[in-house]
């Protein structure tokens, strides 16, 4: 996907180191962004509305951001914030009705789809939990991490966790990777 970028500044001049710096961020991080989205939103359009909302914000505060080694985790933020917002929208159907059938078909999600069945269910899960689970277990946080990013304690990751894992075990209890009869490659 290629991305332009040019942002004026007030005396109409292009902050361009600054634009080619997010530019290298954006290629490096906006995949793995996508996939958290998705992750999270169990769909891939509401992911990329996310995304989009996300790598915006980002852009629009790329100068305010001292720490450049703290970005990722600035957007890991923003994105969170952007898909709880989102969860607490009223649903609105975008879809159309309409008789014709598409030309294509939509394009194949771009992450590995080994584990499909523990995030279908992940996906069913309430938002806080899969939020949670997300954070805890693709994105490899500590719980500290995701009560900060969350704005809620410590024990409430605990017990959320604990709950959607308990719910995952009691729904998936002969899926291979929850009772350890996994294959290792040789």
């Amino acid at each position: 996907m290629q991305h332009t970028i040019a942002r004026e500044g007030p005396t109409g001049s292009s902050s361009r180191a600054q634009d080619d710096e997010f530019e290298a961020w954006l290629v490096a991080r906006e995949r793995a962004l996508q996939r958290t989205a998705h992750l999270l939103s169990g769909d891939v359009h509401t992911a990329a509305d996310l995304v989009q909302e996300t790598l915006a914000k980002v852009y629009l505060s790329w100068d305010r951001i001292r720490d450049r080694d703290s970005v990722d985790a600035y957007a890991r933020r923003v994105l969170l914030n952007e898909y709880r917002t989102a969860w607490r929208r009223p649903v609105r159907r975008r879809e159309q009705v309409t008789d014709q059938v598409p030309d294509r078909a939509a394009p194949r999600q771009e992450y590995d789809d080994q584990h499909d069945l523990v995030w279908r269910f992940v996906g069913t899960l309430p938002p806080k939990q899969r939020a949670v689970l997300v954070l805890r277990f693709y994105e490899q946080l500590t719980e500290a991490e995701i009560a900060d990013l969350m704005g809620i304690s410590v024990g409430t990751v605990k017990s959320q966790s604990s709950r959607a894992l308990a719910a995952l075990r009691a729904t998936l209890h002969d899926h291979p990777e929850l009772t350890g009869d996994v294959e290792e490659d040789r």
